[in-house]
């Protein structure tokens, strides 16, 4: 049977959508339609047959645009399926221009109306879960196991790490993947400078994120004298899974970071504080620790992370020591 997975949301959620990928690659072909950006993460994959990058707020924008990509994605047969992992009321209404009889999403998304299928959304559950369980059913039985993500880096993606790394000899320190940014403002711990200063002795930091990164890790640079590894805006994101997946360890916030971890299966710490582990974006490494606030009655205040906090005191985030994180990293590596 072929399938098409319709994901057009952020990098993580890319990421959470690779272990209902596999398991629809098992049954037959699998098409995935996702954003230029979310497209590149599942380059290489071998349970993807054809992979299509929809712009939807450039090139693709617009009732033009959405006919485009219906007719790249048309279906071949009448048993094939859609699976909206995204549930948009556009993504619900790509996959019926597209012909597909069997449109399967959750029933609490907003393309719901255009659905054949919906299965429950299971909030108590991991994101990946929830996503693998479009496939599944509700109660099949998913070992743990089964939930962790996969990327698949290129040679360009090694080559690129091996120099990079080869620029910055660690002197027999491990490396620890430092991930200071996040598109929410109160996501981001500030005390990552003196995290990598901290860490220094043992560990010789790499700074991984995006360019808009950069400012950050000029600073840790400079916290640690130059020796910090500056990686931010000079790899693909397949490039920084790779990357990620030669460290010893990752401190990350609730970002992309954290599921590319996941996937590279690095240990993970993971730093929460408007948002909490039970919406479902916890790490899923082997070995993941949590640092977090647990005793503010205002968490969580926000799906995703608000820019500012809303009662202006950003405690989730201040009151967070050094000394937490310096334990838990400790602890894990």
């Amino acid at each position: 049977m072929i399938s098409l997975v319709i994901q057009t949301s952020f990098i993580g959620d890319v990421v959470l959508t690779t272990p209902l990928i596999a398991s629809l690659a098992a049954r037959g072909p699998v098409d995935v339609v996702a954003t230029r950006l979310g497209a590149s993460v599942l380059v290489g994959n071998p349970h993807v047959r054809h992979l299509l990058a929809y712009d939807k707020r450039g090139k693709d924008r617009g009732v033009s645009g959405l006919l485009r990509i219906a007719r790249l994605v048309r279906a071949e047969s009448g048993d094939a399926a859609a699976y909206l992992a995204q549930g948009s009321l556009r993504s619900g209404l790509l996959a019926r221009l597209a012909g597909y009889g069997k449109r399967i999403g959750f029933e609490t998304s907003p393309g719901r109306v255009l659905y054949t299928h919906r299965v429950r959304l299971r909030r108590d559950r991991h994101h990946a879960e929830r996503l693998l369980r479009l496939s599944l059913g509700e109660h099949a039985e998913i070992p743990l196991g089964t939930l962790r993500p996969h990327l698949y880096p290129s040679t360009e993606d090694r080559t690129a790490v091996d120099q990079l790394l080869g620029a910055a000899p660690n002197e027999d320190r491990s490396l620890i993947a430092l991930a200071p940014g996040s598109v929410w403002a109160t996501k981001r711990w500030p005390y990552y400078a003196e995290l990598a200063a901290a860490l220094q002795q043992t560990h010789r930091s790499v700074i991984v994120g995006s360019g808009d990164d950069t400012p950050l890790a000029a600073e840790i640079v400079r916290a640690t004298g130059g020796d910090a590894v500056d990686a931010t805006g000079r790899l693909t994101l397949l490039g920084s899974a790779e990357l990620i997946g030669r460290c010893r360890a990752i401190v990350t916030n609730d970002s992309a970071p954290l599921h590319l971890a996941s996937a590279m299966n690095t240990p993970t710490i993971a730093i929460f504080g408007p948002t909490v582990p039970a919406f479902g974006f916890g790490p899923l490494a082997d070995a993941s620790v949590i640092a977090e606030h647990r005793s503010l009655d205002c968490r969580p205040c926000h799906p995703h992370g608000p820019m500012v906090c809303p009662l202006g005191h950003w405690r989730c985030m201040r009151d967070l020591s050094l000394e937490t994180v310096v334990a838990r990293v400790t602890a894990l590596t």
